[in-house]
């Protein structure tokens, strides 16, 4: 190696002159002038790795799964990735046939994929796209003409329950299925793409459950406090799929499912004309009875509060001016309330819904007419007098 003299009247290298510098000749695959800086470093590096024989790091191994932003952009349906799927159902473009409140008022997309109903009597399947929110269950169908989804339906995860399925118990290979079931829908069975998908909603459908029913749901994410006031028609209706679908708390007697299709829907104030006080009440027209609920300040529960007998109570007319809509319920086993309504539609509804004739015994009822006599029995019995009289003379002539 060749060798260097460098004077000690300078500490920096750029000071350094040319004339205090010799030459640095450097052997083996290091051949090539330096200056001192680089000098040094290459010293230092070269000691370095001879000391402690370190071999250069190895290249990162290739990743074995895809990052979640990749499976971000997948191309699941349409030539669209599940992100831009998701942006089309959060849009403000409204989704055909679509009912009740916007979907991101739904709060947060948990997951979603493609999957096929299975119909169990024709043995065939229909794609369908499952969106898993934070409290519900959307289902969606296709339009393949137009690209686009469908609405199909939406169900609280509180009311429903997920298990798989399997078509042929006998086989050993079976089709990723699962069945949703509820009290108040038709049960539906999914297939999956795959075991890992089936895998996938089993374990978010389940951690979402116990969620809802551990912790308690925040406005922005329970539907009744959208449906309330119940001042539209759209509201209304959406109001009565979701008493079917809701627990309704401290409830009594046989299920609201099998109370029939409910009638009238409105809120009204209710005042007991023997005790004090102004009672706020959902109240509900069955075909059978009347159902009274009550909704908490917060708008998210519902209580049950009692239930009258539809045939045995009669709505009475007391003022249908604006500001005072009320009617007093009457019956022989209800103590009178006095209903107020909010607006003249609903008032005119329940008056014409619940306004039965009196069946008490001072109506006059006016006598049914006299039975009129036939004409064959009467001409017989005139045709029988002459019948008679010519019989006799001629058998007095006899």
């Amino acid at each position: 190696m060749g060798c260097c003299s460098v004077t000690q009247r300078h500490t920096g290298v750029d000071e350094v002159g040319p004339d205090e510098i010799e030459l640095l000749e450097l052997s083996g695959d290091n051949l090539g002038v330096w200056s001192l800086g680089e000098t040094r470093l290459q010293l230092s590096v070269r000691s370095s790795r001879e000391e402690h024989h370190l071999p250069p790091p190895p290249p990162p191994p290739p990743p074995r799964y895809p990052s979640i932003q990749h499976k971000e952009q997948e191309v699941v349906l349409w030539g669209r990735s599940r992100e831009e799927l998701h942006q089309r159902i959060y849009s403000q473009q409204p989704i055909r046939d679509w009912e009740g409140q916007p979907p991101h008022m739904y709060g947060e997309i948990i997951y979603s994929s493609l999957v096929s109903l299975y119909n169990s009597y024709t043995q065939e399947t229909s794609e369908h796209f499952l969106v898993l929110f934070s409290f519900h269950l959307l289902i969606l169908s296709l339009d393949h003409t137009r690209q686009d989804f469908r609405y199909g339906g939406i169900l609280p995860l509180s009311g429903v329950s997920l298990q798989p399925v399997s078509l042929d118990s006998e086989s050993s290979h079976s089709p990723h299925m699962f069945e949703i079931s509820s009290p108040m829908v038709e049960s539906k069975v999914f297939k999956c793409a795959g075991a890992a998908d089936l895998q996938k909603w089993m374990q978010h459908v389940e951690d979402r459950k116990y969620k809802s029913m551990t912790q308690p749901m925040s406005p922005s994410h329970c539907a009744l406090s959208y449906l309330l006031p119940c001042d539209e028609h759209w509201k209304r209706e959406e109001l009565k799929k979701y008493l079917h679908q809701a627990p309704i708390r401290q409830w009594e007697g046989s299920p609201i499912q099998h109370m029939g299709q409910p009638g009238c829907i409105s809120f009204v104030h209710i005042i007991n004309t023997h005790r004090q006080g102004l009672l706020e009440r959902l109240m509900v027209l069955f075909p059978q009875e009347v159902l009274l609920l009550s909704v908490d300040n917060k708008r998210q529960n519902i209580r049950y509060e009692g239930r009258l007998p539809r045939h045995g109570i009669k709505a009475v007319e007391r003022s249908a001016l604006p500001g005072r809509l009320e009617f007093e319920l009457i019956g022989e086993l209800v103590e009178p309330l006095l209903v107020s309504c909010t607006c003249q539609e609903d008032y005119w509804n329940w008056i014409f819904q619940l306004q039965q004739p009196d069946r008490s015994g001072h109506v006059s009822v006016s006598p049914p007419a006299p039975p009129i006599k036939p004409k064959v029995q009467r001409s017989r019995k005139e045709s029988q007098e002459p019948m008679l009289s010519d019989q006799h003379h001629i058998n007095g002539n006899s």
